[in-house]
């Protein structure tokens, strides 16, 4: 019953039903006017009619008007004369009285009783007395009209000698009328069928562009923009029509226009190296891109909606940080390793009138710029702080000498020697961080040529060894030994001969220099898939876990006042991750307290075929 209603209440919510039904109704209401008017006029012209054809004519009413006024016997049988020779089928009874109200003489044979009696009749008397014909219709025991004419003698009215009342059946007018009213009923209903069946047509041939449109623009709105709305006629609807169409295109165009600067807008904001935030003017997020998503370690959904300063974590308000004209640096993921510092700039979307519609945050990442000024920072310092150690050693130094102490010949050249070991650490530190300068600027040449790695060791090691035992003849305390183990496979990598060397030399005498008395250096070298592993290993004091990740920083030192005393700058392990980073490969360390150290060295391998090996033997 719902569903019926619902479909009877969306039937008649049509404007199709709406017209046809308004054109329905005009229709009815114009006929059933002209109906009542038409019905009107001739039910009175068929009452006139048959008035006009009852009526007595003149000639006759003076006849009877001379019978009356001679009031004899021979009147009265010409009277009756009169009224039977006065032939109309239509009156049904004829009277004629005198002006007494005496019956004189009636056309009905069954009532001559009556003649000569008085005539109990309002009406009659009324006309006797007054001289005015009267008609009246009378629906009593069936529809009939009686007219009654006044009789005169002479001229003027007031010589009324009698009257004649007529009786005439008015059935058949009526039959008339009731045939005609079913007639005009049944022709109505045929007008208003036809009417009804022509009002569809023509409520569909108005409506049906407009549901053609309608249908059209439901497609636009779904974003189907093939369709095209038929034109049937060159009128207003046509023209409606062609309109329609014509905006649909320029829809089209205008979405299509609007949808290829979205997508250069998302692919921009997509593969942004900064983060953008954009804000509605209460400052809740409207949109973010992946890359502050990325920042903010977050997901959408978790930032769609929310105040801008509850999404970066600052503690002014958002409308306060819209206004911002200044940065803000934000420290995101802050005492973890993936700590981030974010630089924010706001800036306001206002329209032509100066409203403000919101605002647009882009997120800088000053994490490496940062780092990198406080290195800057740092290696100043620190480079400051190497270099006055030395000078002032040597202020010391020759001051002494320059108040005399030149002249004792016991102690001028201790402080000479002093001097010039601290000339020497100088010298070395300014040719490390030259060498680094060449480095970071990518000018150091890379001289690489095919070594077997192995015989390239081994005459490393070879030095190393020269170096034991002349440090045991020379009656030296400390005393170590270095473990080979390389192999017997004939490692060919490509290397700087000089510049490795230089790397290795430094591990080497790391090793040496940490190492306790007794201590063995084991020098390890293996293969694995497409890399060569070096390993120095020694059995020193160690290096704490915490500073793993920052022996190869410059001028690290993990025991500085040791490392100064044993004359190091803090610079080699730092030339040894530039070098072997140039040789595409990676140097680490692995280490705890009072167990040893670690390096390893990664290069890059290649096994030679077969045939390469048998070239180079040839």
């Amino acid at each position: 019953m719902k569903k019926l209603t619902l479909k009877f209440k969306k039937i008649f919510s049509s404007i199709n039903t709406k017209l046809a039904v308004v054109f329905m109704l005009m229709l009815l209401a114009t006929i059933e006017v002209i109906g009542a008017y038409f019905t009107r006029q001739f039910d009175q012209s068929s009452i006139e009619s048959f008035q006009s054809s009852i009526q007595i004519p003149s000639i006759v009413t003076n006849q009877m008007a001379n019978q009356l006024v001679k009031n004899t016997k021979k009147a009265d049988e010409r009277l009756s004369q009169i009224v039977s020779d006065y032939n109309n089928t239509t009156i049904s009874n004829l009277i004629v009285v005198d002006n007494k109200d005496i019956i004189r003489a009636v056309s009905n044979l069954n009532d001559k009783n009556r003649i000569g009696q008085r005539i109990n009749n309002s009406s009659v008397k009324k006309v006797t007395s007054t001289g005015q014909q009267l008609t009246q219709v009378i629906n009593d025991h069936g529809n009939y009209m009686v007219q009654i004419t006044p009789l005169t003698s002479g001229s003027g009215s007031n010589n009324t000698v009698g009257a004649v009342y007529v009786q005439a059946s008015m059935s058949g007018v009526f039959n008339t009328l009731r045939n005609t009213s079913i007639m005009f009923l049944v022709a109505s209903l045929i007008a208003a069928v036809m009417g009804a069946v022509l009002s569809l047509v023509i409520s569909r041939a108005i409506t049906r562009p407009i549901e053609e449109m309608q249908f059209q623009a439901l497609h636009i709105t779904d974003g189907d923009y093939s369709n095209q709305v038929r034109i049937y006629s060159n009128d207003e609807l046509g023209q409606l029509g062609k309109a329609f169409n014509t905006l649909a295109v320029r829809i089209e165009l205008s979405q299509e226009e609007s949808e290829g600067e979205r997508r250069r807008l998302d692919s921009v904001l997509s593969h942004m190296s900064d983060g953008v935030l954009a804000t509605d003017r209460h400052g809740n997020v409207v949109l973010v891109n992946q890359m502050a998503l990325n920042f903010l370690n977050t997901e959408e959904e978790a930032v769609i909606g929310k105040p801008i300063a509850d999404v970066i974590g600052v503690d002014d308000s958002s409308s306060e940080l819209m206004s911002r004209k200044d940065d803000i640096d934000i420290t995101v993921n802050e005492g973890t390793n993936a700590e981030m510092i974010l630089r924010a700039n706001f800036s306001l979307i206002k329209r032509v009138t100066g409203f403000v519609s919101g605002s647009v945050c882009v997120l800088h990442d000053i994490t490496e710029q940062t780092k990198n000024e406080n290195s800057q920072r740092q290696f100043v310092s620190n480079v400051s702080h190497e270099l006055r150690t030395p000078l002032t050693s040597m202020s010391a130094y020759i001051d002494a000498l320059v108040e005399g102490a030149w002249k004792d010949p016991n102690i001028a050249p201790k402080f000479l020697s002093v001097t010039q070991q601290e000339t020497d650490r100088m010298i070395r530190m300014i040719n490390d961080l030259l060498s680094l300068s060449r480095m970071d600027r990518g000018t150091a040449k890379i001289e690489l040529e095919w070594v077997n790695l192995n015989d390239f060791l081994s005459h490393i090691l070879d030095r190393f060894d020269m170096i034991v035992k002349s440090d045991s003849k020379n009656g030296k305390k400390k005393k170590y030994s270095i473990k080979r183990l390389l192999g017997n496979q004939a490692l060919w990598v490509e290397i700087d001969t000089d510049k490795m060397m230089q790397v290795i030399d430094n591990i080497m005498n790391n090793a040496i220099k940490y190492s306790p008395d007794g201590g063995v250096i084991t020098v390890r070298l293996i293969q694995s898939q497409d890399r060569v592993v070096l390993s120095i290993a020694d059995q020193g004091l160690g290096i704490p876990r915490k500073d793993l990740d920052k022996i190869f920083d410059r001028f690290y030192r993990v025991d500085k006042a040791r490392s100064r005393a044993q004359g190091g700058t803090g610079l080699g392990l730092a030339i040894a991750k530039e070098i072997v980073e140039a040789h595409k490969g990676r140097i680490w360390a692995d280490s705890s307290e009072g167990k040893g150290s670690t390096f390893f060295i990664s290069l890059p391998y290649e096994p030679m075929s077969d045939e390469e090996d048998d070239w180079d033997e040839v």
